[in-house]
Order: structure tokens, then C-alpha cells, then sequence
């Protein structure tokens, strides 16, 4: 039997925020193996880590389809169950990845998540694809592609915080996209909280709507940091359960994503 664990990640309210499942190791089980576990439990993600020393392991993250290179919310799950249910001692665990060295800190009641910069450049008009607006139905002008390791995103900026949570996409049509995902976003409204909002859609993937994603938050926070030239920004994704996230810029490339945790369940997988 294996322990498993299911965290709502990026929020401190349950059926909210982003499911994910947590899985402890202390052997890799074969990639097969998680595979299934992972369809199994049909979330966004399944994260798996085993212990390489004190307060540093290895970690895999798992859709109900494939393997991804990065996953923030599956990862701040993690880390909410070895501090906070496996009684890791100390203020920081250190994941080791596919896509490098990622910390997550305490920080008062939240999650403090250190994550590459993933930074997007302009695709020029004749070069973006039919699908993304016959995708989303609407008409789509300022688009950005950002790569990280293997997955590939196409960023689309719309005009307004009402477009965005009206959108109703067609998955079968964004499917056709892959490798690439498409995230879309928009400047947040005048007097909201929000410096932005977005939505991520990734059904190529085995996800039609990711509900929060800190992957996400790599791409929308360089972005709208120069954008807004701020080096923080309070970011919320607008999907059905809705989650929030306060982002800030480092030297060298990285990002601090910050948020809650809430404990939905523990059990285990028999096998």
C-alpha cells in the first residue's frame, strides 16, 4: 500500500484552488506504474517524490496522460504534506526536477514557491495559428509563445477581464494545438485586488481547464511585471474553482509564487 494524499493548492478554502494528489515514495515505482496512479486518480496533476537526503528530494509530476517538465500547484502540494503531515523539520524543502532546483519556504500561513522565469516572445500575425481563435471564438491579435523544456505554451492577451471569463472554447479545437497549451489573460480591472487574471487550457494534455497553475505564473509574471512595470503583481485564475497567487520577480531569472494549502484527504492506494 502507498500513502496518497489530496491537496487544494492556492487556496486556503476546500473546493477551491487546484487539486492535486501526493504521493510519498521511497523507491521510484516503475514510470508505467505512476502513470496509471495518476490516471487513476483523474486530477490535473499526481505528484511522486522520494527522499535523496534531509529536507531534499526528488520529484515527478504526472497528468491522467503523460509525464509534464513543471507543475507549481502539484509542488506546493508536496511541500504542504511534508511540512504539515509528515512533520519535515525546518522552514524549506528542496525538490530536485526535470526542470532544476526548485525551493518552496514557509512564509506566515503560506507557501513560498522559487520557479524559473519562463519568458514569452511575440509570434508575428501570419504565424499564429488558425486554431487559437477558431479555439477560443474570439478574435485573437496579440499572441506570445513561451518554451519550458518540452512544453511549449501560446500566450494570448485579450482585451478585457470580461472576455476572458466569457470565453467557452472548443477543446476538440485546441487539441490540435499540441504540443502546445494555450494561456489566456487579460489586465486585471480598475479597484479589483488582481493585477491580472487568466485561464489555462491544456486538453491535448488530459486537462481541458487547469483550475490554478503555477507553470502558468512563471509565463504571466514576467510578462505583466514589464508590462505594469512592477516587480510584484497579485494574480488570480479566473476558472469554475478560482485560485490566487502573489508573484514576485528575483535576480537570475526566478519567480516567488506564494499561496495556501488545505488538506482535502488522506488514505492509501492498494496495490
Amino acid at each position: 500500500m502507498l500513502p496518497l494524499y489530496q491537496i487544494d493548492a492556492f487556496t486556503n478554502a476546500l473546493f477551491k484552488g487546484n487539486p492535486a494528489a501526493v504521493v510519498p515514495l521511497d523507491a521510484w515505482l516503475s514510470d508505467e506504474l505512476m502513470q496509471q496512479i495518476a490516471a487513476e486518480n483523474n486530477l490535473a496533476e499526481t505528484a511522486f517524490f522520494v527522499p535523496i537526503s534531509q529536507g531534499q528530494y526528488q520529484i515527478r509530476w504526472f497528468t491522467p496522460a503523460c509525464e509534464v517538465p513543471l507543475c507549481g500547484h502539484a509542488t506546493l502540494a508536496s511541500a504542504f504534506v511534508l511540512f504539515y503531515e509528515l512533520g519535515l523539520a525546518g522552514e524549506q524543502v528542496v525538490f530536485h526536477s526535470k526542470s532544476g532546483e526548485l525551493t518552496v519556504t514557509k512564509s506566515g500561513e503560506q507557501l513560498q514557491l522559487n520557479f524559473p522565469q519562463i519568458p514569452a516572445a511575440m509570434v508575428a500575425d501570419e504565424l499564429i495559428p488558425a486554431d487559437i481563435e477558431l479555439g477560443l471564438g474570439v478574435p485573437v491579435a496579440n499572441v506570445l509563445e513561451a518554451t519550458s523544456q518540452d512544453d511549449p505554451v501560446y500566450l494570448v492577451v485579450l482585451d478585457s477581464v470580461q472576455q476572458l471569463r466569457a470565453l467557452a472554447p472548443d477543446m476538440n479545437i485546441l487539441a490540435r494545438l499540441h504540443p502546445h497549451s494555450v494561456l489566456v489573460t487579460a489586465l486585471g480591472e480598475e479597484g479589483s485586488d488582481y493585477d491580472c487574471e487568466s485561464r489555462f487550457f491544456l486538453p491535448s494534455y488530459g486537462i481541458d481547464e487547469d483550475p490554478v497553475t503555477g507553470m502558468a505564473h512563471c509565463i504571466l509574471a514576467p510578462y505583466w511585471c514589464l508590462q505594469l512595470g512592477k516587480a510584484r503583481i497579485n494574480a488570480y485564475q479566473a476558472s469554475k474553482r478560482g485560485g490566487a497567487m502573489h508573484c514576485e520577480l528575483l535576480e537570475a531569472g526566478r519567480v516567488l509564487l506564494s499561496g495556501h494549502g488545505k488538506k482535502y484527504l488522506s488514505g492509501q492506494i492498494t496495490l
